[in-house]
């Protein structure tokens, strides 16, 4: 089942020690009731997401969970390309969940997803809506997930210029979701994994307050993952927190040892 971070405080999620570092958060925030963020850390299956319910629709919590569930029953793959089959597949479950939600209610209803999967020595990355993944890498930063937003649109076309889309209405809008249409729309990345490399899976909560520079800091000043990703929350909380804030952090720290060398040794 998919681990849940504590909303307020608490003991921090351990994970089995493997060669990967990995760290999560979730908060509901300053001004809302409810957190509809949902994550899934599944080490064993080399699958990481983050799911955001739409904000302002009814059941936004449900549809994020529902994703977040499809993933976390996907068991381990043989290979990189049956692993992202198997996401692929849950994907497409899960969206035929959240509308016959949305046909119940008679309501929109629908959620974003950042994943990434890992399957060394490939790693793929799949997003459909605002939530985001990065990855930080010798030393810099980069967002390989693009916005499905109205804003990000307006921006691809030259109609506004970046400081004219910081105050733009519409900033919010998504253009793609899971659960809003018939068939789900995902976009696709992948590379090669490099030991050191640390992917970042935010919510828009979080990139509403923090730039990506100041995630890179963040992230650089923390010893691991999971303090990371509690710096990054504890920074969204003290700047207002409008939205649910929720982070997923996995660093690769390289193949396995030949010598049988334990991960955290290997590490330090």
């Amino acid at each position: 089942m998919p681990e849940t971070a504590p909303q307020g405080g608490g003991e921090a999620p351990r994970w089995p020690a493997t060669r990967l570092d990995l760290g999560a958060a979730s908060h509901v925030g300053r001004v809302r009731s409810l957190n509809e963020d949902r994550f899934l850390v599944a080490p064993e299956s080399g699958l990481f997401a983050v799911a955001d319910g739409m904000g302002g629709h009814a059941a936004g919590d449900v549809a994020s969970g529902a994703l977040v569930r499809a993933l976390a029953g996907i068991a381990p793959a043989a290979s990189a390309g049956d692993l992202l089959a198997r996401m692929k597949a849950g994907i497409v479950m899960a969206n035929a969940e959240i509308q016959k939600v949305a046909q119940a209610r008679g309501d929109l209803v629908g959620t974003t997803v950042a994943a990434l999967l890992i399957f060394v020595p490939h790693f793929a990355c799949l997003w459909s809506g605002d939530s985001r993944i990065y990855r930080v890498r010798a030393g810099d930063i980069a967002q390989l997930s693009r916005d499905h937003t109205e804003i990000q649109s307006l921006l691809d076309r030259g109609v506004l210029t970046p400081e004219e889309a910081s105050a733009w209405p519409g900033r919010n809008v998504v253009t793609r979701a899971i659960g809003v249409r018939e068939r789900p729309e995902v976009e696709l990345d992948h590379g090669l994994l490099e030991p050191g490399d640390l992917f970042i899976l935010c919510s828009d909560g979080l990139t509403q307050h923090v730039g990506d520079r100041e995630i890179l800091s963040l992230c650089a000043d923390a010893a691991a993952a999971q303090g990371a990703c509690d710096a990054l929350v504890a920074l969204t909380l003290a700047r207002g927190a409008t939205d649910n804030v929720t982070v997923v952090a996995v660093r690769y720290l390289g193949p396995p040892d030949p010598e049988g060398t334990p991960p955290e040794d290997a590490a330090s």
